[in-house]
């Protein structure tokens, strides 16, 4: 029996029958205070199928966070606040307005241009809604430090306030370090904090300049770290040994050997 492929229509079809007063107790009890943990988790999760270029998995988590769209969207309805069709008719809107050079007879621009443009209306739109008039502005509070740097970063670089080159972001790192160095040796917590602070700033800044994202970075190093933390466990279990009473140095050499066992996969 061939299955039916079915549409964006027909989810919004299901989840209204899902809120409706036959539907599911548990949907029906929900508000977009409680879906906010799960909107950000589905969020995550389509992030980590792209960065496992899995396919399969990215289909099937947009799919996951096109449903909280879906649910918020019809719990706002319920409110009398705004409907699906709101959602849509808002981000079609602002796509067009956002991309002049496209919908428009503005002609070729360079993507550095484009950047720089949707900056401006952006900074436009919201002088407009009588909020948000810095253009550092409008940042989720609940992005990741690292992102939120790279994100400012970024927006400044757009109207010249940036480094030269990535040789003045590495003297300014050298720069930093020397600045935490003399923080400790006044034993200050907040001068400390504030030093370390301007240190990952600063790398922030250099990862940007190597047009890579320090947030992937470091997350590439977690994932690393815990597999070759995986690899202590498996070999101390196998030699009926506890972490805790393993020393340093018995540590340092299966770590070593798992560096060394990653390598030779590699080749």
């Amino acid at each position: 029996m061939e299955q039916k492929n079915y549409t964006f229509d027909d989810l919004t079809e299901i989840m209204e029958t899902l809120l409706s007063d036959r539907g599911c107790p548990w949907d029906k009890e929900q508000t977009h205070e409680t879906l906010r943990e799960f909107t950000l988790e589905e969020a995550y999760e389509v992030a980590e199928a792209i960065d496992s270029h899995n396919y399969d998995a990215l289909k099937g988590e947009l799919g996951d966070l096109l449903l909280q769209v879906v649910f918020h969207s019809a719990l706002a309805e319920k409110l009398g606040k705004f409907r699906l069709g709101d959602v849509t008719n808002s981000i079609c809107r602002k796509m067009l307005r956002r991309h002049p050079h496209v919908f428009s007879e503005e002609g070729d621009v360079t993507t550095e241009e484009v950047l720089r443009s949707w900056e401006e209306i952006k900074k436009n739109e919201k002088k407009d809604a009588a909020r948000d008039r810095s253009m550092l502005d409008g940042l989720p509070k609940v992005f990741p430090a690292l992102q939120t740097a790279q994100a400012i970063q970024e927006r400044v670089s757009r109207v010249g306030f940036d480094w030269r080159d990535v040789k003045e972001v590495r003297e300014k790192i050298k720069e930093e370090i020397a600045e935490l160095e003399a923080a400790l040796k006044t034993n200050n917590a907040n001068e400390i904090e504030d030093e370390l602070g301007d240190i990952l700033f600063s790398i922030v800044n250099l990862a940007r300049f190597l047009n890579l994202s320090a947030e992937t970075c470091l997350r590439k190093t977690i994932d690393k770290f815990k597999k070759r933390f995986h690899y202590i466990e498996q070999k101390a279990q196998e030699k009926n040994l506890q972490l805790r009473d393993m020393t340093i140095e018995q540590m340092d050499a299966i770590w070593e050997e798992a560096k060394k066992k990653k390598k030779t996969v590699e080749q």
